[in-house]
């Protein structure tokens, strides 16, 4: 079977005309007579653009998914390509109407209009996973159900099981594959994928989202009807906005575009480093905008997870970046285990100041990203630094964001716009704020513990007569506390003052 689908791959390849891309170089334009002799019955007829785009279809969810990213990257795409591939967001052809309408009424057991009032037969939008259409519910409220396509779990099975065996050829054939660590990284995509073709997860996602911009004035996420919803189907709210890529449109109706795409960044940011869960897949086909200028969430598949580790690092790399502190951000790399321990500081400080400094205090628009791209993956083959799976969700979404401010506002300062956000972050998490709010929250451990301390130190001093007071309370913290130790520290250190004026 997986030679059947490289077969396939191969075939479509050739069938659109895609070998063009590769002999366009000048090293292979003398295989394009032997390959067209070869391959006289084929139509390519098309631009090249529309070969692209029709053929990833044709592939399957993955390599569409994989055209939705190419098409934000405008800076590094010809217009006609990313033009042509933003089709891929949400017009991939669907499926039949009437397989939709079945399946409903398998997943609720029951005819379709004793569900909703109404359906739109027709769906509003196609994409490589799921379909989605319009529908009222008996009581009135507005929604959009989303179903999963028929056999897509097959499909995209069979091409994880490609993508594995071209791991496993880097590895063996490329001797900076185990840096890179494909395996981990398909793993990595893989669990996420699983994650999509299930929409009882994706709505779960949204719930959390909408959640955690409750009180947001520059995030709208639509509610999820659980009573509809199914591992195969999905039911929210009907949100109202305008595509993000219709700038003209969206200035037409009086949106603030560059406030707009600022909002975009610390939308971003919010997502990253206070919640540590992320939307990760903020293509434009899943990115809207509502008429009071905030931005509508559509699409929760795929959402990334940080860690409090992971948000130090990054936030520490981050902060230092935007003070051009280069020494800092070769630092966190080091301790972070990003780069060897053997790692010379200089060294790599002077590699980063080399990549970085020549984009500070420009607009997206003067700043080449593929250039900065190639050259950061040139330094870290240099330096021996390995590709960490858990953030190549979080590095494609941030492409992503690039992406779409580079369509907004070609004059925004990334830099400049995220850096007082995360100035400020960094001080709620380091300063004073952050240590009431550790205090905030480890309090109800602490008011459980406090009490039990003398009961549970004369049992240690029964078990250990030769141990002194001050021995048997740090053993006894050592046993207790393995979270936040400092904390533990003040509360035994109190205690201790507390024993020795009643002795005294």
């Amino acid at each position: 079977m997986r030679l059947f689908r490289l077969l396939k791959i191969i075939f479509v390849v050739l069938s659109f005309g895609l070998d063009e891309f590769l002999l366009a170089h000048e090293r292979m334009r003398w295989l394009r007579a032997p390959l067209n002799t070869l391959l006289f019955m084929r139509d390519t007829s098309n631009p090249r653009a529309v070969r692209l785009r029709q053929a990833l279809e044709s592939l399957g969810p993955i390599f569409v998914k994989f055209g939705q990213m190419l098409s934000t990257r405008r800076d590094l795409m010809p217009a006609d390509i990313a033009d042509e591939l933003a089709k891929l967001q949400d017009q991939v052809p669907p499926f039949p109407s009437r397989q939709a309408l079945s399946l409903l009424e398998s997943a609720y057991r029951k005819p379709l209009l004793e569900t909703f009032r109404s359906f739109e037969e027709t769906p509003v939008a196609s994409a490589s996973v799921a379909q989605v259409h319009f529908a009222v519910l008996h009581d009135g409220r507005e929604v959009a159900v989303k179903i999963l396509r028929p056999g897509i779990a097959l499909t995209i099975a069979h091409d994880i099981a490609l993508l594995k065996i071209g791991a496993d050829l880097i590895e063996w054939l490329w001797e900076d594959g185990r840096r890179l660590k494909p395996r981990e990284v398909i793993a990595e995509f893989e669990k996420h994928l699983s994650d999509e073709l299930d929409l009882t997860r994706e709505a779960a996602n949204g719930s959390q989202l909408r959640r955690n911009f409750a009180d947001s004035r520059k995030l709208l996420v639509p509610e999820m009807f659980w009573d509809y919803c199914t591992t195969e189907v999905m039911v929210m709210e009907r949100m109202y906005g305008m595509p993000v890529s219709q700038v003209d449109a969206l200035r037409t109706a009086g949106v603030d575009i560059p406030k707009l795409a600022a909002d975009g960044v610390e939308i971003f940011y919010t997502q990253v480093f206070r919640d540590g869960f992320f939307h990760a897949d903020m293509h434009p086909g899943n990115v809207q905008v509502a008429k009071d200028g905030r931005y509508i969430a559509l699409d929760f598949g795929i959402m990334g997870t940080l860690t409090d580790v992971d948000k130090h690092y990054l936030a520490q790399n981050f902060i230092a970046f935007f003070q051009r502190d280069y020494k800092r951000v070769a630092e966190v790399h080091i301790e972070s285990g990003w780069a060897p321990k053997e790692t010379r500081v200089d060294e790599l400080e002077s590699a980063i100041r080399a990549v970085c400094e020549p984009i500070f205090d420009r607009p997206l628009k003067e700043v080449s990203f593929g250039r900065v791209l190639l050259r950061l993956f040139q330094t870290s083959r240099r330096f021996g630094i390995e590709v960490q799976p858990q953030l190549v969700l979080l590095q494609k979404t941030l492409l992503n964001i690039e992406g779409l401010g580079l369509q907004l506002d070609p004059e925004l300062d990334l830099w400049k716009t995220a850096k007082p956000w995360l100035e400020r972050w960094m001080s709620e998490q380091v300063g004073w704020r952050g240590f009431l709010k550790s205090l905030k929250e480890e309090a109800p451990n602490y008011a459980t513990l406090l009490p039990q301390l003398p009961r549970l130190l004369h049992q240690r001093l029964l078990d250990n007569p030769a141990a002194g007071v001050e021995q048997a309370m740090l053993q006894l913290l050592a046993q207790q506390q393995r979270r936040n130790m400092w904390l533990g520290v003040i509360a035994v250190i109190l205690l201790l003052q507390l024993i020795w004026l009643l002795l005294g």
